[in-house]
């Protein structure tokens, strides 16, 4: 369950165990999406429980509470997060210890009310090893109102021996209140250079281009490297360096059975790309791209690409649920077209 820490993490490991001697009961893990914050969280909840941690603060993963925990099964932790991606994960144990959705409806993106209740039978007894107890939560941001006001009550008044972490993508999305309770640690964007070797050594090819795609965070472009999506990315990249209203028709034909929340997001990538280009010369995501940007970007008028920006961003509220995919791929990218018209 636990992993060992990622090549860029162990400067944060040691600013965090700098509060070894007195851990705040709260912690709060931000930065970009896909650079292993909840990995590190869970490396670090696991370091918490350990009953021989080694002199840098790891744990030391052969005591019993480590055997414990690397099985979901250690009776002083618990994992708090969206329905949704407790059925990503695919993991028996954890699928056990969540509370599913019920039959026939869509497993939930947010965190409920009834999951921060249900933190109560176990804080409120003794710990199992007379150690701490360990709260684990992620994406923090994923909290609806009711919870997080749910989670602040219990961070006012924290139980004894009970350390939060949470982990989050977006700390602006959160209460004010719940980020003045805790003890935060940014986590910025790894090194390239490291970024890349990491994903060289998962064996993922063309790693520049996974990594620049995703914005250089290394676990989401290796999550998006095996995913199978390359022939569907770049078909879409095809058509907004050539657009045209035929070609739209027929690449949202093709696109037809991909997610369009995936598709809107790659969109919307591309559009800032043309925005970076148009207004400073740089490129971030797309750098194969570079001389078809150049060129649209030269011939765009910028109010109408900010006008289709805004549209894309208004339709990726609604992305995991269109009427129709096909169609609603289909607006988009003909929406893109008639900039260039």
């Amino acid at each position: 369950m636990s992993h060992p820490l990622l090549p860029w993490q162990p400067a944060s490991w040691a600013q965090v165990m700098q509060l070894r001697g007195r851990f705040p009961h709260a912690l709060l893990l931000h930065g970009p999406e896909g650079i292993g914050k909840t990995r590190f969280g869970e490396r670090l909840a696991q370091a918490l429980l350990c009953e021989q941690p080694l002199a840098d603060g790891q744990p030391c993963d052969v005591c019993l509470a480590c055997g414990w925990f690397a099985q979901y099964a250690h009776p002083d932790y618990r994992r708090v997060r969206p329905e949704n991606l407790e059925e990503a994960a695919g993991d028996e144990a954890e699928a056990e210890a969540a509370k599913p959705a019920k039959a026939g409806k869509t497993a939930s993106k947010e965190i409920r009310i009834e999951q921060i209740r249900a933190l109560g039978d176990f804080m409120n007894v003794s710990t199992h090893r007379r150690g701490r107890r360990v709260v684990l939560l992620h994406p923090a941001e994923a909290l609806n109102s009711v919870a997080s006001n749910a989670l602040l009550k219990t961070l006012e008044e924290p139980p004894p021996d009970t350390v939060f972490i949470l982990v989050s993508n977006n700390i602006d999305r959160l209460l004010p209140t719940i980020l003045s309770r805790c003890r935060k640690v940014p986590m910025g964007l790894p090194d390239a250079d490291q970024s890349l070797a990491w994903l060289k050594a998962q064996g993922v090819p063309d790693a520049e281009s996974w990594l620049a795609e995703q914005g250089g965070a290394p676990l989401a472009a290796l999550t998006e490297a095996e995913s199978g999506s390359r022939e569907a990315i770049d078909a879409l990249l095809a058509h907004l360096a050539n657009p045209a209203a035929d070609t739209a028709l027929k690449t949202a034909d093709l696109l037809q059975k991909t997610a369009p929340a995936d598709v809107t997001s790659w969109l919307q990538r591309w559009l800032y790309d043309l925005f970076s280009v148009k207004f400073s010369g740089k490129i971030r995501y797309y750098p194969k791209y570079r001389r078809e940007i150049d060129a649209l970007a030269s011939r765009a008028d910028a109010r109408q690409l900010l006008a289709v920006l805004k549209q894309v961003t208004d339709r990726r509220a609604i992305a995991d649920h269109p009427l129709s995919a096909k169609l609603f791929i289909e607006d988009m990218l003909l929406d893109y077209s008639t900039v260039f018209a």
